[in-house]
């Protein structure tokens, strides 16, 4: 055998590798928890790809460690309390421990015997969200990589039952058209054009000063794509939006659906999970009538990225997604059999995700998803009773979500020159690094965007982030009128 390859497979080495970088992660987890380093390390694009295309040009060395630990050092830590950014959330060090297991394993799914446990695991873990939904004696799903191709999935589904031909063998036939909120994801409009359904077939329909779709306008709405001639297949309930984490009204969408005939899909990507809390579960109040939903595990059941559920109410619709014949993967392509999952999802050669969230249900149970999921609420409304103690401070919405959206408005300033002073805090926050949140625009205005995804975040660390805020306009605002009056 090639020498390097038998010392790239050593179970030895994996052993001393192994230590060694479990006790690197342990105290980045340990630093990062206490939140007494920086959030992240902000370089430009330029000097970051600059930094590596150096790196890789160095000769090769066979201790991997110091090479994990400076990309450790040059990413963002999720874990630091004061991450408070993108909703993704910061695993739980099981969750990790159990993806480095099934990487050493890397099942495939798409054949039974490529992925015996992992697909029985799956079969377990769908279901049990299915319930925890109440969608039903009939309802499971799949797994699959991200809320992007999970909300292509399901309104692939949609149009397979819904539509008025069979498209996947005869193509489209009809001008075909969903109906969405104008704040839904834009992976919902990605869907719809990559289906070919155009901008005419993605319908916006208004929302509300609480950004929630307007159910009252969806007959009007109806209507007039039946005069263009569109033929709608399906509506799509945001819960909850991304930008501002708004829940739509899901009964009234459903109760629309039935009427009309329509496929009801709700992206709950980051807030079905309300329903797993008895305090929050009335957000999602109608969710259960849904033919299709669409939770991500990575965002509000701590566990990396990507492991995205789709979920049916009537299981056997998600065989009528992809119909294809595939001799060397099964023999009967028409048999509705869970254990073959290449049958239901995109993916034909699925990772092995089932795995992450069977172990975290299996050690700690379903009380640590919703102890999560209301340690995360109770700090949003944390922060907006902040927000409205603070003169200086002003809410975009009153949130529902653990997402805040709110802006500085402490300066005597124009409405634009607001916008770009909360530009510049937003700048200024990232590139000191102690804090990392995000910026939005909302109905024309820059608002600063808080997701809380880390439990371990305080009320205090909310406290700091919005006492530095008020330093860096403060800033802001004497860089403003020193160069409008600079000194004779």
């Amino acid at each position: 055998m090639n020498t390097l390859l038998k010392e790239a497979y050593s179970a030895d080495a994996f052993r001393q590798q192994g230590h060694a970088l479990v006790d690197l992660l342990a105290d980045h987890l340990a630093t990062a928890e206490a939140g007494t380093g920086p959030v992240l390390n902000y370089q430009l694009p330029e000097e970051q790809l600059a930094y590596w295309q150096a790196d890789f040009a160095q000769p090769t060395n066979i201790d991997p460690i110091p090479l994990l630990a400076t990309m450790l050092q040059r990413s963002i830590h999720l874990h630091h309390p004061q991450c408070m950014g993108h909703q993704v959330s910061p695993p739980l060090p099981l969750a990790a421990l159990t993806g480095l297991m099934t990487g050493l394993l890397n099942q495939g799914m798409a054949v039974y015997e490529m992925g015996m446990t992992a697909n029985a695991l799956e079969r377990i873990v769908t279901q049990w969200l299915a319930e925890q939904l109440i969608l039903g004696n009939e309802a499971g799903g799949l797994l699959t990589s991200g809320g992007t191709l999970a909300n292509l999935t399901a309104l692939l589904t949609a149009r397979a039952i819904r539509a008025p031909a069979d498209v996947w063998e005869e193509g489209t036939t009809s001008r075909l058209a969903i109906m969405v909120s104008e704040e839904a994801h834009y992976c919902v409009d990605r869907a719809a054009r990559i289906m070919g359904l155009g901008t005419e077939g993605i319908i916006r329909i208004p929302t509300n000063d609480r950004f929630q779709m307007r159910t009252d306008l969806l007959e009007m709405y109806y209507e007039r794509a039946k005069a263009k001639g569109l033929v709608v297949f399906a509506v799509v309930g945001s819960c909850c939006s991304t930008s501002t984490g708004s829940y739509d009204d899901l009964t009234a969408i459903a109760d629309f659906c039935e009427k009309h005939t329509l496929w009801f899909h709700a992206d709950g990507a980051h807030g079905a999970v309300a329903a797993l809390s008895e305090t929050y579960r009335h957000l999602v109040r109608g969710i259960e009538r849904a033919d299709s939903v669409v939770v991500d595990f990575h965002k509000m059941m701590m566990t990396p990225a990507l492991i995205t559920a789709v979920l049916y109410r009537h299981d056997a619709d998600s065989y009528r997604t992809f119909q294809q014949k595939a001799q060397y993967l099964w023999a009967d392509a028409e048999a509705k059999d869970w254990f073959n999952s290449g049958k239901r999802a995109f993916e034909c050669t699925k990772l092995m995700m089932s795995a992450n969230v069977y172990t975290l249900l299996r050690t700690y149970g379903p009380r640590i998803f919703t102890a999560n999921v209301e340690t995360l609420y109770e700090l949003a409304e944390n922060l907006t009773e902040q927000l409205r103690s603070r003169p200086d401070f002003e809410l975009a919405v009153e949130p529902q979500a653990n997402i805040v959206c709110f802006r500085y408005v402490g300066a005597e300033v124009d409405a634009q020159q607001l916008d770009q002073l909360n530009t510049q805090i937003w700048t200024r926050l990232v590139t000191q690094g102690a804090f990392y949140i995000v910026q939005t625009t909302i109905r024309g205005r820059v608002y600063l965007r808080v997701s809380l995804m880390n439990p371990l975040t305080t009320p205090e660390h909310l406290t700091r982030l919005l006492d530095e805020i008020v330093r860096c306009a403060n800033i802001g605002v004497t860089e403003r009128i020193t160069a409008n009056h600079p000194a004779s």
